[in-house]
């Protein structure tokens, strides 16, 4: 009898073979979420100049924090994550994968890497894009860092919810378009409880700051650097653990009934 497979080498085939899934419409969708905005900011920064408008180099900042960060992230990891364990409840076809002796809870986070690998790419080829609105050269490392970052937490955090909850982009859904906007309200302890104020810490710019004749607005923190980065691997990291917890005890079925409703 053969042994079974390590954890490493099951992550490393799921990937490797779930990989040309990410080459498909869902994928291209992804990638398309990040250039099209920035693509067409940069086309209306070129007519505006070629105009003899104004174009200020602070719509980088805008773009970046406003639509990559705000709008264009959470849609991304919205789409990606059903896309993985969760779609596989749904279709029926997570037994068969389940009939191999490899250990179950390392499938999120294998058919999670291909996506968060090809999500990163697109999403450093938007910040170097920003760069022709006037994007600050020394903040590029750090924006970059802070979107994959955030990318690599938001998407292992959608696989997660995927897997608890059965309308889990719903619930994905309200916490990065409700709780996280709210985050400017926020006393100190619960801003930290968002990735936008690590993105913000990360990325060293923020695109508005909060005003003071605003109701309940609470004064902005910031937290290093480098302690935001570790906070967005160390969420990344907590939420595929987690996923693939709740997978290794999720009883599956051929009937497939833990995925209706």
């Amino acid at each position: 009898m053969n042994a079974a497979p390590s954890p490493l080498a099951t992550i490393r085939a799921t990937a490797l073979g779930y990989a040309p899934r990410v080459l498909q419409g869902r994928g291209w969708v992804l990638a398309g979420l990040v250039i099209l905005p920035v693509g067409l900011s940069i086309l209306i920064f070129t007519i505006v100049r070629m105009q003899g408008g104004d174009a200020s180099s602070a719509e980088a900042v805008k773009v970046f924090h406003e639509v990559l960060v705000k709008m264009m992230l959470p849609i991304m990891a919205l789409v990606a994550a059903p896309a993985g364990i969760r779609e596989d409840l749904e279709q029926r076809t997570l037994p068969l994968l389940l009939t191999r002796p490899a250990p179950a809870w390392a499938l999120p986070l294998g058919k999670g890497l291909p996506w968060f690998l090809w999500g990163s790419a697109w999403l450093a080829l938007g910040v170097l894009g920003l760069q022709i609105l006037g994007g600050d050269p020394g903040l590029l490392p750090v924006r970059i860092l802070a979107l994959v970052g955030a990318w690599w937490g938001e998407l292992a955090l959608m696989t997660l919810v995927g897997l608890v909850f059965k309308r889990g982009t719903l619930w994905g859904a309200l916490y990065f378009f409700l709780w996280e906007p709210l985050v400017r309200i926020f006393p100190p302890s619960l801003q930290r409880l968002t990735f936008t104020h690590h993105i913000e810490s990360l990325a060293g710019s923020r695109a508005a700051e909060v005003q003071s004749s605003q109701l309940l607005a609470q004064e902005q923190v910031t937290t290093h650097p480098a302690l935001a980065f570790l906070a967005l691997l160390a969420i990344g990291a907590l939420c595929w653990a987690l996923a693939g917890w709740k997978l290794q005890r999720t009883p599956i079925g051929l009937a497939g009934s833990e995925a209706e409703g």
